[in-house]
């Protein structure tokens, strides 16, 4: 999977300095007033494959001693344009 930077973004995550750029790489998300980061994915045409054959999606997070909140959707997108 791989990370896009999209219309609404403002803030690009860096990496950690830590990890190498093979490993990670910069998230450009949208920050919300009540403080979620929402970002956007895109898959090759063989992870679609492979999820629709067995519909799983694996989640890794860097965190510190808890899991932080998060959600996942499939929409086409979850910013709703107001109507004019």
């Amino acid at each position: 999977m791989k990370p896009l930077k999209f219309e609404e973004a403002h803030i690009e995550l860096k990496k950690p300095k830590s990890m190498a750029d093979k490993d990670c790489g910069s998230l450009w998300v949208h920050k919300t007033n009540d403080g979620q980061c929402i970002s956007l994915w895109t898959t090759s045409f063989w992870e679609r494959l492979k999820f629709l054959f067995h519909g799983k999606l694996w989640i890794g997070i860097l965190s510190g001693q808890t899991q932080p909140p998060i959600w996942l959707d499939c929409t086409k997108t979850v910013f709703i344009k107001p109507e004019k």
